[in-house]
């Protein structure tokens, strides 16, 4: 009869994340490498030139203007309704569900963390950076714009840089950076690329953001992505203090220092697949009992299994064994037998049972 312990789906999630982590003998993390440096330091420049052509009111603003009055949605209205969706895509909210799902999955396989942290770590980065500039600038957009010619500056507005720009780089460039082969992440960097310049495009062309806007969007993206290495260190520190934590929870479930509702809440979190049972707190004056350490009971486990194992095969051994028969006793026909109740057979007698056979059987011959 099998007793395998049933597990829910979350203490399987952390069945796998117990094991080590199982990661490709050719991933290594990206580490700030010159050429990275360059990139990061050519679209820093860029960054702070959009920035400063913008505060100027260059050309760049004139630009601006000169497509907000093209009005593209007016010259292609039949690509109103796709552009629609494909904004989406942009979106903070489905974006980091979708990728964050992908992730997940990326973690369960290669039993680590390092994937969603890493997402964590790129989304607050970009909260952090985007949402800072386009308060300290309040720049109106292009449906809101009050001053033929200007820049929109300092006017509550909420849209320089383009945070949906901004967003598409970072979400979908994050599979890029946690690829584990070239190949793939060659692949899906053109892949990210295409769809958050898609993104950018469609802002322009539904008229709710500036070109300039995307331009600073695109480059704001790409500045978290190049500095992502910088934050290595931080994601792995994170990681372990996540597993550290999880251990002290279990050390204090196990000494009684947690109410009973929360550690009832919490053992599914903790159990960890069934490598962790929760054990009754010892009375006063009773010894502690210890933990069995997993090297102990993986020794303990073979050699109880042999010895049943032993057990049977000796029970079904083909050593020749003394055949034991019951004692013989004379065998009684049913009319001997003692009766069954003190007033005897409620039966005729056989010979009157047989006449009476005998007589039913042969019909009366008369004449």
């Amino acid at each position: 009869m099998r007793t395998d312990q049933i597990l829910t789906r979350l203490e399987r999630v952390f069945a796998r994340l117990d094991r080590e982590p199982e990661r490709p003998a050719h991933l290594q993390t990206p580490q700030m490498s010159r050429h990275r440096v360059v990139l990061l330091g050519s679209t820093l420049a860029f960054y702070l030139a959009i920035v400063v052509a913008v505060l100027t009111t260059s050309w760049l603003v004139r630009l601006d203007w000169q497509i907000m009055f093209f009005r593209p949605y007016e010259q292609w209205p039949q690509l109103h309704a796709f552009l629609d969706y494909l904004v989406v895509l942009g979106q903070r909210g489905p974006t980091a569900v979708m990728v964050a799902a992908w992730l997940g999955w990326r973690s369960w396989r290669q039993h680590t963390l390092r994937p969603l942290i890493t997402l964590g770590v790129a989304l607050l980065l970009l909260n952090v950076t985007v949402g800072a500039v386009k308060l300290g600038l309040g720049r109106l957009g292009p449906h809101y714009a009050t001053k033929i010619g200007s820049a929109e500056l300092f006017a509550g507005g909420d849209i320089f840089p383009s945070g949906h720009t901004a967003n598409a780089v970072v979400t979908w460039g994050i599979l890029a950076y946690l690829a584990s082969t070239g190949v793939t992440r060659r692949v899906l960097s053109i892949v990210s690329a295409v769809v958050s310049l898609s993104v950018g495009a469609t802002t322009v062309y539904l008229g709710t953001h500036w070109v300039s806007d995307v331009l600073l969007g695109w480059s704001a993206g790409l500045l978290i992505l190049l500095a992502l290495p910088w934050f290595e260190p931080l994601i792995a520190r994170t990681e372990a203090y996540v597993f550290d934590l999880r251990e002290l929870l279990r050390r204090r479930a196990e000494t009684g220092r947690m109410p009973a509702p929360v550690v009832s809440a919490l053992t599914p979190l903790l159990s960890a697949g069934g490598k962790w049972q929760l054990r009754p707190v010892a009375a006063a004056g009773e010894p502690v009992p210890q933990p069995v350490p997993a090297t102990v009971a993986a020794t303990a486990a073979p050699s109880a299994a042999a010895t049943t194992v032993a057990a049977v095969v000796a029970a079904h051994s083909s050593a020749p064994r003394a055949t034991v028969h019951p004692a013989g006793r004379p065998h009684v026909i049913r009319s001997e037998r003692t009766p069954v109740t003190p007033a005897g057979s409620r039966r005729p007698p056989h010979t009157d049972r047989a006449t009476a056979r005998g007589t039913a059987a042969r019909p009366v011959a008369g004449g």
